[in-house]
Protein backbone atom coordinates (compact mmCIF):
# COMPACT_ATOMS: atom_id res chain seq x y z
CA UNK A 1 0.00 0.00 0.00
CA UNK A 2 1.10 3.59 -0.61
CA UNK A 3 0.44 6.17 2.02
CA UNK A 4 0.82 9.88 1.35
CA UNK A 5 0.34 12.32 3.76
CA UNK A 6 0.07 15.96 3.12
CA UNK A 7 0.86 18.19 5.89
CA UNK A 8 -0.85 21.64 6.16
CA UNK A 9 2.72 23.04 7.62
CA UNK A 10 6.38 22.79 8.10
CA UNK A 11 5.71 22.62 11.68
CA UNK A 12 5.43 18.95 13.26
CA UNK A 13 2.99 19.97 15.94
CA UNK A 14 -0.41 18.66 17.60
CA UNK A 15 -2.05 17.51 13.87
CA UNK A 16 1.06 15.72 12.14
CA UNK A 17 1.82 13.75 15.73
CA UNK A 18 -1.98 11.95 15.10
CA UNK A 19 -1.73 11.82 11.74
CA UNK A 20 1.57 9.32 11.83
CA UNK A 21 0.10 7.63 14.64
CA UNK A 22 -2.59 6.53 12.56
CA UNK A 23 -0.35 5.99 9.43
CA UNK A 24 1.71 3.92 12.28
CA UNK A 25 -1.74 1.86 13.23
CA UNK A 26 -1.90 0.42 9.80
CA UNK A 27 1.01 0.83 7.62
CA UNK A 28 3.22 -2.51 6.95
CA UNK A 29 6.99 -3.28 6.89
CA UNK A 30 6.71 -3.53 2.74
CA UNK A 31 4.20 0.12 2.63
CA UNK A 32 5.80 2.92 1.14
CA UNK A 33 5.07 6.06 3.25
CA UNK A 34 5.55 9.99 1.48
CA UNK A 35 5.37 13.01 3.72
CA UNK A 36 5.01 16.33 1.67
CA UNK A 37 5.06 19.47 3.78
CA UNK A 38 3.31 22.61 2.67
CA UNK A 39 4.41 25.70 1.39
CA UNK A 40 7.66 23.95 1.29
CA UNK A 41 6.49 21.17 -1.36
CA UNK A 42 3.90 23.48 -3.18
CA UNK A 43 4.22 27.32 -2.20
CA UNK A 44 2.72 28.88 -4.90
CA UNK A 45 -0.92 30.27 -4.64
CA UNK A 46 -3.40 30.02 -7.52
CA UNK A 47 -3.69 32.48 -10.03
CA UNK A 48 -7.10 32.39 -10.58
CA UNK A 49 -6.34 32.06 -14.55
CA UNK A 50 -8.75 28.87 -15.07
CA UNK A 51 -6.21 28.00 -17.50
CA UNK A 52 -6.70 24.56 -15.67
CA UNK A 53 -10.40 24.43 -16.22
CA UNK A 54 -10.73 25.94 -19.65
CA UNK A 55 -7.68 24.47 -21.13
CA UNK A 56 -5.89 21.59 -19.72
CA UNK A 57 -4.13 21.43 -15.89
CA UNK A 58 -0.95 21.18 -17.97
CA UNK A 59 -1.21 24.72 -18.24
CA UNK A 60 -1.16 26.01 -14.75
CA UNK A 61 2.09 27.94 -14.08
CA UNK A 62 2.70 26.04 -10.90
CA UNK A 63 2.29 22.60 -13.18
CA UNK A 64 6.09 21.60 -14.56
CA UNK A 65 7.76 23.11 -10.99
CA UNK A 66 5.50 21.86 -8.51
CA UNK A 67 2.21 20.52 -9.23
CA UNK A 68 3.03 17.32 -11.78
CA UNK A 69 4.90 15.93 -8.91
CA UNK A 70 2.22 16.69 -6.61
CA UNK A 71 -0.31 15.35 -8.63
CA UNK A 72 1.13 11.90 -9.71
CA UNK A 73 1.78 10.89 -5.81
CA UNK A 74 -1.41 11.65 -5.24
CA UNK A 75 -2.57 9.45 -7.51
CA UNK A 76 -0.32 6.68 -6.98
CA UNK A 77 -1.69 6.72 -3.22
CA UNK A 78 -4.06 4.45 -1.70
CA UNK A 79 -4.52 6.22 1.28
CA UNK A 80 -4.42 9.84 1.24
CA UNK A 81 -3.82 11.76 4.99
CA UNK A 82 -4.39 15.41 4.77
CA UNK A 83 -3.11 17.05 8.71
CA UNK A 84 -3.90 21.00 9.44
CA UNK A 85 -3.85 23.03 12.25
CA UNK A 86 -6.89 25.06 13.22
CA UNK A 87 -5.96 28.81 11.56
CA UNK A 88 -7.96 31.20 12.56
CA UNK A 89 -11.02 28.54 12.35
CA UNK A 90 -9.84 27.07 8.66
CA UNK A 91 -6.71 24.98 7.30
CA UNK A 92 -3.49 26.82 6.83
CA UNK A 93 -2.77 29.59 3.59
CA UNK A 94 -0.80 26.74 2.58
CA UNK A 95 -3.21 24.46 2.49
CA UNK A 96 -5.91 26.08 0.88
CA UNK A 97 -3.59 27.35 -1.68
CA UNK A 98 -2.89 23.58 -2.57
CA UNK A 99 -6.33 22.33 -2.67
CA UNK A 100 -7.43 25.78 -4.76
CA UNK A 101 -5.04 24.23 -7.71
CA UNK A 102 -7.65 21.62 -8.06
CA UNK A 103 -10.45 23.21 -8.76
CA UNK A 104 -10.09 21.48 -12.20
CA UNK A 105 -10.48 17.71 -10.67
CA UNK A 106 -13.88 18.83 -8.91
CA UNK A 107 -16.89 16.36 -9.83
CA UNK A 108 -18.38 19.39 -12.53
CA UNK A 109 -15.62 19.24 -14.28
CA UNK A 110 -12.83 16.64 -14.78
CA UNK A 111 -12.53 13.87 -11.86
CA UNK A 112 -9.56 11.71 -11.59
CA UNK A 113 -11.46 8.09 -11.58
CA UNK A 114 -8.80 6.56 -8.98
CA UNK A 115 -10.34 8.85 -6.27
CA UNK A 116 -13.56 7.01 -6.47
CA UNK A 117 -11.86 3.76 -5.16
CA UNK A 118 -9.64 5.73 -2.61
CA UNK A 119 -9.59 6.41 0.82
CA UNK A 120 -8.79 9.46 2.93
CA UNK A 121 -8.41 10.83 6.24
CA UNK A 122 -8.27 14.39 7.27
CA UNK A 123 -6.90 15.35 10.65
CA UNK A 124 -6.98 18.41 12.75
CA UNK A 125 -6.22 19.79 16.19
CA UNK A 126 -6.77 22.71 17.80
CA UNK A 127 -6.59 24.14 21.56
CA UNK A 128 -10.38 24.31 22.06
CA UNK A 129 -12.24 25.35 18.68
CA UNK A 130 -12.60 25.54 15.22
CA UNK A 131 -11.88 21.79 13.90
CA UNK A 132 -15.50 21.48 12.74
CA UNK A 133 -14.77 23.84 9.92
CA UNK A 134 -11.11 23.24 9.58
CA UNK A 135 -12.09 19.90 8.38
CA UNK A 136 -14.83 20.73 6.48
CA UNK A 137 -12.17 23.14 4.07
CA UNK A 138 -10.59 19.70 3.23
CA UNK A 139 -13.66 17.27 3.08
CA UNK A 140 -14.76 19.49 1.07
CA UNK A 141 -12.78 19.35 -1.38
CA UNK A 142 -12.34 15.49 -1.21
CA UNK A 143 -16.01 14.99 -1.47
CA UNK A 144 -16.05 17.18 -4.93
CA UNK A 145 -12.71 14.95 -5.94
CA UNK A 146 -14.98 11.87 -6.10
CA UNK A 147 -12.72 9.89 -2.91
CA UNK A 148 -14.36 6.78 -1.95
CA UNK A 149 -14.31 6.73 1.57
CA UNK A 150 -13.46 9.97 3.77
CA UNK A 151 -12.71 9.97 7.26
CA UNK A 152 -12.13 12.94 9.50
CA UNK A 153 -11.00 13.06 13.07
CA UNK A 154 -10.22 17.01 15.13
CA UNK A 155 -9.68 16.84 19.37
CA UNK A 156 -8.85 19.60 21.24
CA UNK A 157 -5.49 19.36 22.47
CA UNK A 158 -5.74 22.43 24.85
CA UNK A 159 -2.21 23.10 23.58
CA UNK A 160 -0.11 24.85 21.52
CA UNK A 161 2.40 21.87 20.67
CA UNK A 162 2.20 18.29 21.11
CA UNK A 163 4.49 18.17 24.07
CA UNK A 164 2.46 20.20 25.82
CA UNK A 165 -0.96 17.98 25.40
CA UNK A 166 -1.39 16.10 28.75
CA UNK A 167 -1.74 12.45 29.27
CA UNK A 168 -4.68 11.76 29.40
CA UNK A 169 -5.85 13.85 25.95
CA UNK A 170 -3.29 11.68 24.51
CA UNK A 171 -4.66 8.64 26.10
CA UNK A 172 -8.32 9.81 24.39
CA UNK A 173 -6.52 10.14 21.64
CA UNK A 174 -5.02 6.79 21.10
CA UNK A 175 -8.08 5.25 21.90
CA UNK A 176 -9.81 7.17 18.89
CA UNK A 177 -7.48 6.37 16.44
CA UNK A 178 -7.14 2.58 17.21
CA UNK A 179 -11.18 2.61 15.95
CA UNK A 180 -10.19 4.94 13.41
CA UNK A 181 -7.54 2.51 11.65
CA UNK A 182 -9.90 -0.38 12.29
CA UNK A 183 -12.41 1.38 9.51
CA UNK A 184 -9.26 2.59 7.23
CA UNK A 185 -7.96 -1.25 7.27
CA UNK A 186 -11.58 -2.78 6.50
CA UNK A 187 -12.06 -4.29 3.36
CA UNK A 188 -9.75 -1.85 1.44
CA UNK A 189 -9.86 -3.64 -1.86
CA UNK A 190 -13.92 -3.33 -2.10
CA UNK A 191 -13.51 0.66 -1.60
CA UNK A 192 -16.54 2.40 -3.48
CA UNK A 193 -18.04 5.73 -2.99
CA UNK A 194 -21.01 6.29 -0.94
CA UNK A 195 -24.88 7.57 -1.38
CA UNK A 196 -23.86 11.60 -1.52
CA UNK A 197 -20.51 10.94 -3.64
CA UNK A 198 -22.80 9.16 -6.27
CA UNK A 199 -25.73 11.27 -6.32
CA UNK A 200 -23.09 14.42 -6.92
CA UNK A 201 -22.15 12.52 -9.81
CA UNK A 202 -25.25 11.87 -11.30
CA UNK A 203 -25.74 15.48 -10.55
CA UNK A 204 -22.74 16.35 -12.57
CA UNK A 205 -23.33 14.18 -15.02
CA UNK A 206 -27.19 15.11 -15.74
CA UNK A 207 -25.23 18.75 -15.99
CA UNK A 208 -22.51 16.99 -18.73
CA UNK A 209 -25.87 15.93 -20.86
CA UNK A 210 -26.95 19.37 -21.01
CA UNK A 211 -23.48 21.00 -21.83
CA UNK A 212 -21.02 22.40 -20.44
CA UNK A 213 -17.41 23.43 -20.43
CA UNK A 214 -16.47 21.95 -23.85
CA UNK A 215 -13.18 20.65 -22.33
CA UNK A 216 -15.11 19.06 -19.38
CA UNK A 217 -17.61 17.59 -21.74
CA UNK A 218 -15.17 16.17 -23.92
CA UNK A 219 -13.53 14.23 -20.84
CA UNK A 220 -16.84 12.84 -19.66
CA UNK A 221 -17.48 11.49 -22.92
CA UNK A 222 -14.08 10.03 -23.25
CA UNK A 223 -14.29 8.20 -20.45
CA UNK A 224 -18.22 6.59 -21.05
CA UNK A 225 -19.46 8.55 -17.89
CA UNK A 226 -22.07 10.04 -20.51
CA UNK A 227 -23.63 6.43 -20.96
CA UNK A 228 -23.09 2.75 -18.84
CA UNK A 229 -19.74 3.27 -17.63
CA UNK A 230 -19.17 4.59 -14.07
CA UNK A 231 -15.65 5.28 -12.60
CA UNK A 232 -15.85 2.96 -9.43
CA UNK A 233 -17.64 0.47 -11.49
CA UNK A 234 -14.58 -1.82 -12.52
CA UNK A 235 -13.12 -1.69 -9.01
CA UNK A 236 -16.51 -2.90 -7.47
CA UNK A 237 -16.95 -5.79 -9.99
CA UNK A 238 -13.40 -6.62 -10.04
Amino acid sequence: MKILMINGTLRQGSSYHVGKLVIERIAENEDQIIELFLPKDMPEFCRGCAACITESEKRCPDYLMYMKRVTRMIDEADLLVFTSPVHVLHVTGAMKALLDHYGYRFMVHRPEERMFTKQAVCITTGARGGMKSTLKDMKGSLLFWGVGRIYSYGPAVAATCWEGVSMPVKEKILQDVDKLSLKLTRETDQVVPGIKTRLLFYIMRRMHQKGMNPVDQAYWKEKGWLDKERPWKKKAEG
